[in-house]
């Protein structure tokens, strides 16, 4: 717990205190409580950096070409909802974490920061951004998509 690996400290307690029929939830509420008397002795995991220059650094050292910077929801019971920023890749097709943007108290919340920074790190890149609802936290938001638009007077054809 000292070294801030919260979701492993769960896991430990829970099947450490299973034949005593303890549940997740209670597991987790075991982790808080040993947080808060622990307190400063934990070795806070540091925010993940959301200047241009810390995520234009994260993108160069993927494979291929970033196509697209996309915003996405994602949430734990540990720390409520959170947003991702991803670089869709193309070339190899695929994607790479930039950031996870979690819910701070003295901060902005995580969907608009996380809007913010990925914005600005698209507009360095010269690629689209995509983040459909960075107000209202979700998992049904559509995600970005690379197929590219039909030439005029065509049509694309469905598989």
């Amino acid at each position: 717990m000292v070294r801030d690996r919260r979701i492993s400290a769960v896991r430990v307690v829970w099947e450490a205190l299973r034949p005593l029929e303890v549940r997740l939830h209670e597991a987790e509420l075991v982790v808080q409580a040993r947080y808060e008397a622990l307190g400063d002795r934990v070795r806070r995991t540091p925010p993940d950096p959301l200047d241009v220059a810390s995520l234009a650094a994260r993108a160069a050292a993927f494979p291929g070409r970033v196509a697209a910077v996309e915003g996405l929801w994602d949430g734990d019971t540990v720390h409520g909802w959170f947003a991702l920023l991803v670089a869709v890749l193309e070339d190899p097709d695929g994607e790479g974490h930039l950031a996870t943007v979690y819910h701070r108290r003295a901060g902005s919340p995580p969907g608009p920061a996380a809007a913010g920074a990925g914005r600005a790190l698209a507009a360095h890149l010269g690629v689209p951004f995509h983040f459909p609802s960075p107000d209202d936290p979700t998992y049904d938001t559509p995600r970005w998509c690379r197929t590219p638009p039909a030439e005029p007077g065509r049509r694309r054809r469905r598989k």
